[in-house]
């Protein structure tokens, strides 16, 4: 039987906490189907730069990622539902209360295990997320 395996984010600007959280993630299955959200549907941070689409098409074309969907616009659970996962992946600094994120699981008749995975440490002058990715782009093109 294939264990398929959820992740879901923004994945606005690709960069290497995305791509440790996207490894740590395929090692715990056979499929690793990715959920892009789309811009209605995130909270907490500002709109993503690149489209929906665009971001789907940069996650789809990584060696580890079987498959790349777009988020439902209205309910996060829809594709989640159609992917029947054995594990869903969140990302060290998600939002989601784990919890929380079984118990609605549960509530709709999807039984999937909900797991975290750890941080990638920045070393160097390594970016690690879009914002300071941003922030440095502002910073060193300002002027032009």
């Amino acid at each position: 039987m294939t264990r398929r395996v959820v992740a879901q984010g923004t994945f606005d600007l690709l960069h290497p906490g995305h791509l440790h959280y996207l490894r740590e993630a395929a090692a715990l299955g056979d499929e690793l189907h990715v959920i892009i959200a789309r811009a209605p549907n995130i909270d907490g941070k500002p709109a993503p730069v690149l489209p929906a689409g665009q971001r789907a098409e940069v996650i789809g074309a990584l060696g580890m990622v079987t498959a790349a969907h777009l988020g439902d616009p209205e309910d996060i659970f829809v594709p989640i539902a159609a992917i029947d996962p054995a594990v869903i992946v969140l990302g060290h600094d998600q939002q989601h209360d784990v919890q929380a994120l079984s118990q609605a699981l549960a509530a709709r008749g999807l039984d999937a295990e909900v797991v975290r995975v750890s941080p990638r440490p920045a070393t160097g002058d390594e970016l690690l997320s879009s914002g300071q990715i941003i922030d440095r782009i502002l910073a060193t093109r300002s002027d032009h």
